[in-house]
């Protein structure tokens, strides 16, 4: 039937795999159109689905979609020719002209000083220590006032947790080969009370102090000795290894390590301060993840402004907001009260102890990592909660609500098939079904820290007002808000 779709139920969406593969092994070509919806009960208890009726879609209607599936596609086939590199170290004054006295970064959609939560204003009360700019907290909480704030999001850079950036940090600078886009993080600072979590100790101001005065240059060296770090490779490599890149690092901190070491030693430094840096390096399992999420931006920028395209080109939250972009609506926000995480909490606390969820790291599941990924590493669900049936049970869903699967993230344990890539905010809305999203747990009181980490669901509203703005609006990116435009100067 011309312009029609079979609309297939199934009373558990995880099954979608199972009869995929019946689906394609009949229908290779040319497969009739079809939706999938998830209902509570089929006609009989050992059908896997049933077709419950056929929809005659208008010729227009089909049209359109056929448009946006086809940028979609074009989405998936730049991510696939994207390959990032780490390609230097630098102040971060020196790479976002943004960025000058009294001005911070912070992770997630912008916010003023009066509008963050507890955590993320300890964490700038830390910066303004580290940057001289106040001699105590007493002073820096008054000068805090006067701070002029913006998502680090909108000068191509980011942070995990509270993602504070202020002029003389160090940021790593990734480069996407293929398109050419740079973008910026923070060095990870290790475990323990850190900045990120919102502590500001004299310990957590003196690693800041550390990190720029002698590991910043000394990477900075090593880079300039032994080329350039193609970090997808290492992605690649460690989801292969039991990573997904995003809470769980440890592969990809070993293959950095490797490919560090003999240039760390060939450096200016002393042996003693190398074999501090490398030790460092060595304690601190989330060090790679700072690089993940920078390539993670790096090769979703590549999609930002394409014409048609529905799928997420970023994911952030501040503490108090969750919001995300959409590639073809540019860099503009769509915002809702962010949730809180359910997880494995540290002893003596639990989810009321805990911030609502926070950082720039959840741009990793936009590019099929993270939560997407969590089959390849069901050791992951020691650290965030669940079983390894759940880590698993996760991606097989999320391969619901994505455009297509990553060609080069590939999952030993589902047969070596790619991650679930290019979240369509036409499926999360359609489906009901929103990404799974893992993350570290920052405490709601000031100077705590972390007390667990967990998982949540990307609340459904932002993709609802995304759709929204797709169908009433203008879908490409000429839909940023004024506010993106006066952040340029």
């Amino acid at each position: 039937m011309k312009n029609a779709i079979r609309i297939i139920g199934t009373d558990d969406i995880r099954n979608r795999p199972t009869f995929a593969k019946v689906r394609d092994a009949y229908f290779r070509a040319n497969p009739p159109a079809s939706t999938l919806v998830e209902i509570s009960r089929l006609v009989m208890d050992d059908l896997l689905l049933e077709i419950n009726g056929i929809a005659v879609v208008d010729e227009g209607t089909a049209v359109v979609h056929s448009r946006l599936d086809q940028a979609n596609q074009l989405a998936l086939d730049r991510i696939g020719e994207t390959r990032v590199f780490w390609r230097d170290v630098n102040l971060a004054e020196q790479k976002i002209p943004w960025l000058r006295k009294h001005r911070v970064l912070h992770a997630g959609p912008p916010l003023v000083w009066n509008e963050m939560c507890g955590a993320m204003q300890n964490a700038v009360l830390g910066a303004i220590l580290f940057e001289g700019w106040a001699k105590d907290l007493d002073e820096a909480r008054n000068l805090a006032q006067e701070i002029e704030f913006d998502s680090a999001h909108s000068h191509q850079a980011l942070g995990p947790m509270a993602g504070i950036i202020s002029p003389s940090m160090p940021v790593l600078i990734l480069e996407n080969q293929a398109f050419g886009h740079q973008t910026f993080a923070t060095i990870n600072e290790g475990l323990g009370n850190t900045l990120r979590f919102g502590a500001n100790s004299p310990e957590v101001i003196n690693r800041l102090h550390w990190l720029r005065n002698t590991l910043a240059p000394m990477l900075q060296q090593a880079l300039e000795l032994g080329n350039p770090v193609d970090v997808s490779s290492i992605v690649a490599r460690a989801v292969q290894r039991g990573d997904e890149c995003h809470n769980r690092n440890k592969s990809a901190t070993s293959l950095l390590i490797r490919r560090l070491a003999p240039w760390l030693v060939r450096t200016s430094f002393s042996r003693e301060q190398v074999a501090e840096a490398l030790l460092f390096l060595d304690s601190n399992d989330h060090f790679f993840l700072n690089l993940s999420m920078a390539a993670s931006k790096a090769t979703l920028e590549g999609i930002v402004g394409l014409r048609d395209c529905t799928l997420v080109s970023c994911m952030a939250a501040n503490g108090v907001q969750f919001a995300i972009q959409v590639a073809a609506l540019g860099h503009r926000w769509f915002p809702v009260t962010a949730p809180y995480a359910q997880g494995r909490y540290f002893e003596g606390y639990s989810v009321r102890d805990a911030n609502p969820v926070m950082g720039d790291s959840y741009i990793s599941e936009a590019a099929g990592l993270g939560g997407m990924a969590m089959a390849a590493a069901p050791a992951i669900t020691s650290f965030v909660g669940g079983t390894t049936q759940d880590a698993v049970g996760t991606t097989l869903e999320m391969y619901a609500i994505t455009a297509g699967e990553h060609l080069h993230y590939q999952i030993p344990m589902l047969n070596f098939r790619g991650t679930p890539l290019g979240i369509d905010i036409r499926k999360v809305v359609d489906l009901g079904i929103t990404p799974v999203i893992n993350t570290g747990i920052a405490h709601h009181l000031p100077g705590v820290g972390q007390i667990g980490a967990g998982i949540f669901r990307a609340p459904i509203q932002c993709f609802q007002d995304a759709v929204q703005e797709f169908q009433t609006g203008t879908p490409n990116a000429t839909g940023s808000n004024q506010k993106e435009k006066e952040r340029e100067t």
